[in-house]
């Protein structure tokens, strides 16, 4: 691990302390980006998210400035993360109670801070963290070296999802079961691969049209 780094858990509370820095970072991460990366639209994302309950913030910093982080939150019950799922899935699978299953909603690291392990630290420290029988994610299919840490972290490929926004993209449904609980079947792992294959490409964009990595503004 680098010297220096330092590991924080905050709970929505104590955040809010900190929530220019979060939104700076984020802006910087994605400078250059379209208008979905704008600070307007990711102050209402954070405000929506921060309101669940069970929502969790790790982050990372090197001699007190910000590096990196990764948050997300259980799905509570008539979630609308699943919709847009490809079929077949069984029913139970998007059955959620608020202690199911907790989505992993951003993990994003200073682009000068990169391949140096960050991103896997602040990974493993929300992961670990957590007492969810399973963790989802979304991921495009495009974004190849998030796809290849992921896969590598011990997420599975389960099927894909469009939200049901205009001209939302497609993205990969990942799962994995939390290190703190033994597998389970009904957890989505293992027993189900079903859904289309990624297509890879070099850039998060398509025919013109700029789209996010993570879905965003989803319960």
């Amino acid at each position: 691990m680098i010297e220096g780094l330092q590991l924080r858990h905050y709970g929505a509370v104590e955040a809010k302390g900190i929530l220019d820095q979060l939104v700076g970072l984020y802006l910087e991460v994605y400078a250059g980006g379209c208008e979905f990366y704008s600070e307007e639209r990711y102050r209402r994302q954070l405000d929506l998210h921060m309101q669940r309950v069970g929502w969790a913030l790790v982050t990372a910093t090197i001699d007190g400035g910000l590096v990196g982080y990764t948050y997300g939150f259980p799905l509570p019950p008539q979630t609308r993360w699943w919709e847009g799922i490809d079929e077949p899935v069984p029913p139970w699978f998007t059955d959620e109670n608020g202690t199911r299953t907790f989505a992993l909603s951003e993990l994003l690291v200073h682009p000068g801070w990169r391949r140096q392990g960050i991103a896997r630290a602040l990974h493993d420290a929300l992961v670990r963290s957590r007492t969810e029988p399973r963790m989802t994610l979304l991921a495009r299919p495009d974004n190849v070296a998030a796809q290849t840490a992921y896969r590598s972290w011990g997420w599975d490929k389960i099927t894909q999802l469009q939200p049901n926004w205009e001209e939302a993209p497609i993205f990969d449904v990942l799962v994995r079961a939390s290190d703190n609980e033994a597998p389970n079947p009904r957890s989505g792992r293992q027993q189900l691969r079903v859904g289309r294959q990624p297509i890879p490409a070099e850039l998060n964009r398509e025919g013109g049209r700029c789209y996010s990595v993570k879905r965003a503004a989803r319960d």
